[in-house]
């Protein structure tokens, strides 16, 4: 079968695709049917199954005589340290820790935060959540503490499970002041909290509330798997909202086993017993879907990687990672590699690393730009595949379904729609628009399996977040457009979608321009308001490390460059060299707030920010440009 065949099947007959599907998974009580639907446009799959996510991701690999295979690698370049926990391993470790959460009061549907750095316990902590049904919600280690406690209050979880500190490149980061700090804002109060103290920074556990990861779990007798319904919530994961109150995305247990164990295979081409690697974090949802689940579910090993793609110690250290584990399937963000990229532009740290055994690298997070792809394609010869997904979908949307049928990369483009995903353009009016014209990205009611079927605790706030502007679709937040092949292009967020003069435009496609240029690594292009033409483009540009040329010069040629690609009609004329961009710890460029920046306006910092000294950087570097700020956006801007 062709992939467009296959796409069509999960189409026309969703019932018959998702049940087929659904029978790769380990059910208690297998479901009687897939979509429920009586309370659409909340949509519910697998309701009446009754399942476990834990026991589809270690003990049933156990129980088929693979319990010798490596289940999890953590390398940890920030702490020199290396080791493997076997499926056998780790499921007497899950086992043991959600004996010891049971023992405490710990039952189906309670919530539990965990607050871990980039360690093996912290996917156990996961699991062993899902094991005895009680529903997790991770938090980003080091995240700051106000944030956190508004996450406890909203979650209003009966344990928090922490680490003490995580480990930076330059820095010990302490996780426990930052936890204490947040309970002691929280109006909610968890019953008690787990530490697992890291050597490089012990912490002060509080008598009665805290206590040691391996003293809370000595003599706990081991937790059987618990079955859950298929809609019952695996996990909350918070994604920042525009209000400034975080959006707790649920995840349903049956629908997220099954679309996560589709897609081991389809997209990212790999077989049971082989190694995958997503370079992330399990604070984010990369982490749990592809470092955590999907990778277990699906009978791989995954590696946990504690380090960053440049500083440890260089800008080899992907290269060493893929050569020492054996990595077949290689997923992280465009940042990443053009951070690797800026450090070392001739790839002259790959020599001497053998990647034979990988098959592939896959980028998502944000815009893949052409240069990033063609270069990593020339260093590495490998095929190189963008794919777009969202907390909100929890698995890829859009991709190159490579482990049934390679399609022809075009690069740009993240592909075709994944199984279950009609996805469409739409105009202003909600019409579906032809091919070659920009628009809402929608995806037409019900969203597949996996995908999230509220937020918790504000159903209404779901609705007129995803759902009320085009009534029976998903509006995904992004704009783009497809070809007549059906290839999607995702060009901007939508609300980088651009209006200079009333022409709308694309930040991303200059951005793609600007890319294109030999000195620049990377680069971001934003939107600011203008009394003239109600909208301008200003873009920001990082330089290859060693790059000698005087910065007015390169962006003479980067301003010339967008004129002769774009056009006239672009008016970009106002650019600027920095050291860096502000970005999420996930590697996402802050555009949003950049504009608050370069407007003058009231700043709002992220709480996922990774540096905040980063915007004065950019204040400065605004100032020289001659722009007059315009303190609120004219009507009609986009």
């Amino acid at each position: 079968m062709s992939y467009a065949a296959y796409h069509a099947g999960s189409l026309s007959d969703p019932e018959g695709f998702w049940m087929e599907a659904a029978r790769r998974i380990a059910w208690e009580r297998f479901p009687s049917k897939a979509l429920f639907d009586q309370r659409a446009p909340l949509y519910e799959w697998f309701s009446d199954g009754l399942v476990n996510t834990c026991w589809n991701a270690v003990d049933r690999h156990v129980a088929a005589g693979r319990g010798d295979q490596d289940a999890l690698i953590h390398d940890s370049p920030v702490t020199g340290t290396l080791s493997r926990l076997t499926y056998a391993e780790l499921q007497q470790q899950v086992a043991r820790l959600a004996g010891a959460l049971a023992a405490r009061g710990v039952t189906k549907g309670d919530r539990v935060v965990v607050y871990m750095p980039m360690v093996p316990e912290a996917v156990v902590a996961m699991l062993a959540c899902a094991r005895i049904g009680a529903i997790h919600s991770v938090v980003f280690g080091g995240f700051a503490a106000h944030e956190l406690a508004v996450r406890i209050d909203d979650a209003r979880p009966k344990a928090v499970i922490a680490g003490s500190c995580g480990i930076e490149p330059t820095r010990v980061v302490a996780y426990k002041p930052l936890l204490d700090a947040a309970l002691d804002e929280a109006a909610h109060a968890p019953d008690f909290c787990v530490i697992l103290q890291r050597p490089q920074q012990l912490a002060a556990l509080q008598p009665g509330r805290d206590h040691d990861w391996h003293a809370f779990q000595k003599g706990a007798e081991p937790a059987d798997c618990v079955p859950v319904e298929g809609s019952h919530p695996a996990y909350i994961l918070y994604t920042s909202g525009t209000t400034g109150k975080p959006k707790g995305v649920v995840r349903p247990t049956g629908g997220h086993l099954v679309a996560l164990n589709l897609s081991m295979k389809l997209v990212y081409g790999v077989d049971p017993g082989e190694v995958f690697w997503a370079a992330s974090d399990v604070g984010w949802v990369v982490g749990h879907s592809y470092i955590c689940y999907a990778p277990l579910i699906h009978g791989n090993t995954s590696v946990v990687f504690e380090g960053k793609p440049v500083g440890t110690p260089d800008a080899g250290t992907f290269w060493r990672v893929i050569q020492d584990h054996g990595v077949r399937s290689f997923f992280t963000a465009p940042t990443a590699f053009r951070a690797v990229k800026r450090e070392d532009p001739e790839g002259k740290l790959l020599a001497g690393y053998d990647l034979s055994r990988l098959r592939a690298i896959y980028l998502a997070g944000e815009r893949a730009d052409p240069d990033t792809i063609e270069w990593l394609q020339r260093v590495t010869g490998k095929p190189v595949y963008d794919h777009w997904w969202q907390t909100e979908s929890g698995w890829p949307m859009v991709a190159n379904p490579a482990g049934m049928e390679a399609l022809p990369v075009r690069i740009g483009s993240p592909s075709v729609p994944m199984p279950g995903y009609d996805v469409q353009i739409l105009g202003e009016d909600g019409a579906p628009l032809p091919p070659g014209q920009l628009g809402a990205i929608a995806i037409r009611l019900p969203l597949p399996p996996g995908t999230l079927p509220t937020l918790w605790n504000a159903e209404e706030r779901f609705a007129s977040s995803y759902l009320s502007r085009f009534p029976g679709w998903y509006e995904s937040g992004d704009a783009g457009m497809k070809d007549e092949d059906g290839y999607l292009w995702i060009m901007a967020r939508t609300d980088d979608v651009i209006n200079v003069a009333g022409h709308r435009l694309s930040t991303g496609l200059m951005e793609e321009v600007l890319a294109g240029h030999p000195d620049v690594a990377e680069c971001a292009v934003i939107g600011v308001a203008d009394e003239l033409k109600g909208q301008l483009p200003m873009g920001f540009l990082c330089l290859n490390r060693g790059c000698t040329r005087p910065a007015p010069e390169i962006v003479s040629e980067v301003i010339a460059r967008v004129r002769d690609r774009i056009g006239p009609v672009a008016a970009f004329r106002l650019a600027a060299v920095v050291e860096r961009l502000p970005k999420t710890r996930s590697g996402k460029i802050l555009r949003r707030t950049m504009i608050e920046v370069a407007e003058g306006g009231e700043v709002r910092i992220p709480a996922t920010i990774d540096d905040p000294a980063i915007l004065d950087e950019i204040r400065a570097a605004i100032r020289p440009l001659g722009y007059g700020i315009v303190r609120a956006r004219p009507e009609g801007s986009v």
